[in-house]
């Protein structure tokens, strides 16, 4: 786990234990885990310099204590594998470390009941820590960006920004061309990507593709 100072995951947890949220608590009984433990960073690195912004943890997440994990992570963790060393990771283990080149974020690190997106007020609840884990602690400044509610937390964070996010957002080229952000002083450039759930039927059967294209653009190969 990379190292976070304790005041950090200590301001999430405070603010989960409010108890006016919907974490799906049977997952995290099941895992062992404490209902406010987030899921964070998990294996990632904060030295990093690619990244990747999600909407919330989903059930293995929970289970595994480690983000983007699930069958749309996998995804994820494929593409960058192949990126590494030409074909799919072999194993969970394999995907785990390939996993360690990189750093991975959510908007709200805690999961809802039915996998239902967090509102707004809570995103907004949990914004000034993962603002602060990716101005302050993360030394990267690309990042992929999983659907649009992780794109549009950039307007949430700085409503000035929201008029050009909407522009983008509104491009046929969305997923291939990318948009650079300052927030809080930390240039970002932002590279959207559909998100990789097996329910959105549209996008789902392409995103493999759509990502080699991305991790190619950035020349990103595992280093």
């Amino acid at each position: 786990m990379p190292h976070l100072p304790a005041s950090l995951t200590d301001r999430l947890a405070q603010e989960a234990a409010r108890g006016d949220m919907n974490i799906d608590l049977p997952v995290y009984t099941q895992a062992g885990r404490p209902p406010h433990a987030p899921v964070l960073l998990g294996s990632g690195s904060l030295g990093a310099r690619l990244g990747f912004f999600g909407r919330d943890p989903g059930r293995n997440e929970v289970l595994h204590g480690e983000p983007f994990i699930g069958k749309g992570g996998q995804l994820i963790r494929d593409g960058l594998y192949r990126a590494a060393h030409g074909c799919d990771a072999p194993d969970i283990e394999a995907a785990i470390k390939v996993g360690t080149r990189v750093f991975w974020v959510n908007t709200v690190p805690y999961k809802p009941v039915g996998n239902k997106a967090w509102s707004v007020p809570i995103k907004r609840r949990f914004l000034p820590m993962i603002a602060e884990l990716l101005v302050d602690h993360w030394v990267g400044c690309d990042l992929i960006t999983l659907g649009n509610v992780a794109f549009d937390w950039f307007g949430l964070a700085d409503p000035v920004l929201k008029p050009a996010l909407a522009d983008f957002w509104s491009r046929d080229d969305r997923y291939s061309a990318s948009l650079e952000v300052t927030l809080r002083g930390k240039r970002f450039r932002l590279h959207p990507l559909p998100h990789p759930s097996p329910l959105n039927a549209t996008w789902f059967p392409r995103f493999p593709g759509l990502l080699d294209d991305r991790l190619a653009a950035l020349g990103w190969t595992g280093d």
